[in-house]
């Protein structure tokens, strides 16, 4: 997963500056980090229904769209896959419970 993760980041950068009238990415680009921010809200809202009310496609269909706009948004943030990797890796072995206890500190 994390090949096609790399990938799919490599050309959201790549669309940075692009023109906004032949790429959606650069369009969201363009509107801005807002924007961004709100189409990932809503694609995480749709996964959330898909999970509770829909079949197994529709959830496989909408966390694709999810991971997309996620994707925009770390690049909107520079915000690199393997930066996000590294941090699982720092939580991996700790306690779910453990690590909210150290944040809420």
């Amino acid at each position: 997963m994390a090949e096609i993760l790399d990938a799919l980041y490599g050309t959201i950068e790549s669309r940075k500056g692009a023109d906004p009238k032949e790429s959606y990415t650069a369009k969201l680009f363009d509107r801005g980090i807002a924007k961004i921010a709100q189409k990932t809200g809503e694609e995480a809202v749709e996964t959330v229904i898909a999970a509770v009310g829909q079949d197994r496609e529709a959830v496989v269909a909408e966390s694709a769209d999810l991971l997309y706009h996620l994707l925009v948004l770390w690049a909107a943030r520079d915000v690199r896959p393997d930066d996000v990797a590294a941090e699982l890796t720092r939580r991996h072995g700790v306690s779910g419970l453990e690590e909210k206890k150290k944040r809420a500190d």
